[in-house]
Order: C-alpha cells, then sequence, then structure tokens
C-alpha cells in the first residue's frame, strides 16, 4: 500500500512529505529534514507550496488517494457482500503485518493539531468521510436494514484496530474486529 514512485520534483516532494510525517509526525519532519531528504532546494518547495502546511495537506490528499483506491481494491476482490464486509479486516490485517506500518496518518497527524478547522484535520475528516461512505455502500449491498448506522458501528471497529494494532503491536486486532463486525452482521 505504501509503494511510492515518481520522479517528478513535485511528486518527490510530495513522496517525502507524505513518508516522512507518516513515519515520525508533522512537528518532526522539518524543512531542512525534507530539503535533505528529497533531495531538493528549499525554493524548490516553495516554487510549489506556499507553506509547509499546504504541502502537509497536499502529501495526505494523495495519500489518501492512494489508500482508499488500495483499500476499496483489495477489499473488494472478495466475492459476496457478506464477504466484502468481512474482509475490510482481513485487509487491514495484511496491512498491519507490512514493515511500514505506523497506524492510520490521519489519526496520527489529526492528533497533532488542536484545532478542529485545521486543514489537517479537515482533510482526515474528509478521509473518514470516504472510509464511512464506501462501508456504507457495502452495508447495502449486503441488505443492512439501515446501512448508515451498520457502517458508523464497523468505521469504529475499523479504526479501533488500527489504533490498537499500532499502539499494543497487536495485529490480531484485525481478527478481534472482524469477530465483532460478524456479531454486528449477524454472520
Amino acid at each position: 500500500m505504501n509503494e511510492i514512485t515518481s520522479n517528478d520534483t513535485r511528486d518527490i516532494i510530495l513522496d517525502v512529505t507524505e513518508k516522512l510525517i507518516y513515519k515520525s509526525g508533522i512537528a518532526a519532519t522539518g524543512m531542512d529534514l525534507l530539503v535533505k531528504t528529497a533531495g531538493v532546494s528549499r525554493k524548490s518547495i516553495y516554487r510549489y507550496f506556499a507553506n509547509k502546511d499546504e504541502l502537509v495537506v497536499a502529501a495526505l490528499q494523495r495519500r489518501d488517494q492512494r489508500w482508499m483506491h488500495w483499500y476499496r481494491g483489495a477489499v473488494g476482490q472478495a466475492q459476496t457482500p457478506a464477504e466484502r464486509l468481512l474482509n475490510l479486516f482481513n485487509v487491514l490485517k495484511s496491512w498491519f503485518a507490512s514493515e511500514d506500518f505506523r497506524g492510520c496518518a490521519f489519526i496520527n497527524t489529526s492528533g497533532e493539531t488542536g484545532d478542529p478547522q485545521d486543514p489537517v484535520r479537515l482533510v482526515a475528516k474528509e478521509h473518514k468521510q470516504k472510509l464511512l461512505d464506501y462501508v456504507c455502500e457495502l452495508c447495502t449491498e449486503q441488505g443492512a436494514e439501515d446501512p448508515q448506522l451498520l457502517a458508523r458501528q464497523l468505521l469504529i471497529l475499523i479504526d479501533g484496530a488500527i489504533t490498537v494494532a499500532l499502539v499494543m503491536g497487536d495485529h490480531s486486532a484485525a481478527d478481534n474486529a472482524q469477530c465483532m463486525a460478524r456479531k454486528l452482521l449477524d454472520l
């Protein structure tokens, strides 16, 4: 999921920014580190982005697009609506086992902002809304009585599993969340 390849200077800057903030957070990712790691001048960064905040938002927006594409594709490989709902957690488990898993970039970066209207928090909120919408689609396909309610409950299980996997180092959090999802789904 975290595979990033590009050659364009702007893309390189975004790739490096995303990797660094995912690994260490926004505050720990200073402009000097970005310049050094990306192998570009500070002037090059400011040619594309007015400031660090704008750069971080752009990097997170790109991650959102890539992550959602990956997640939808991986989950969608299951054959039936019920299997796709359960696959939400199988896919998470495989992500948790990846070498560079550092939790949810959107939860992590939201935790670094205090203002609910901060652009980083708004990108995170948009990401979670997209994820909720996707899960709601799956719940609708499954024929859930109240797809919106079920999707909100499953989103809590998804984000809870991600957080437990990161904080506790427990990759079985996805299995536990899937077990609870089976109960919600009556499967």
